[in-house]
């Protein structure tokens, strides 16, 4: 018992003696409501995030499911108007917590369990770096593959 102790020490003084170069601890969600207010953080931002940080991992080829990215792509050729950061990402949001749902299509030959665990890992820390906010579960679902030589034929429109 005495070496729980020790073990929770250190990490404590370890915690508190960093220097400045070292990377900022993540923030905690108690930090979003001080004595002078509350923060409150919007579905989009941490949709918008989730999406980003999904996308910074390699072997992700497209997000969102076929349907959704059609609709993207006839968004896109419409003057003005731009896909959303978004796609294929759902989430929920509260005063503390947030969870997430990712769609997304994979490149061949990429392991799907090492992926949707990076996926993971850097959706989580992104979040809770960012917002603040305690990720509690992130859902990886795969809806295509994408192979190689294959044209995206969502992205094009039937008639022109």
């Amino acid at each position: 018992m005495s070496t729980s102790s020790t073990t929770e020490t250190q990490s404590t003084s370890a915690s508190t003696t960093q220097s400045p170069a070292v990377p900022a601890p993540r923030r905690s969600a108690a930090e979003l409501t001080t004595d002078h207010g509350n923060t409150t953080i919007a579905d989009v931002v941490v949709a918008k995030i989730v999406a980003l940080a999904a996308r910074e991992i390699d072997g992700v080829y497209a997000m969102g499911g076929g349907s959704a990215r059609m609709m993207g792509a006839v968004r896109q050729r419409v003057p003005g108007v731009q896909a959303s950061a978004a796609q294929g990402v759902a989430v929920e949001v509260g005063a503390r917590q947030a969870a997430a749902d990712i769609d997304l299509v994979v490149e061949y030959g990429i392991s799907i369990p090492d992926l949707a665990n990076a996926i993971r890992n850097n959706v989580i820390s992104q979040v809770e770096r960012i917002c603040g906010l305690e990720v509690t579960e992130v859902n990886v679902g795969i809806d295509d593959i994408h192979l190689p030589g294959e044209q995206d034929t969502d992205t094009s429109p039937r008639v022109q």
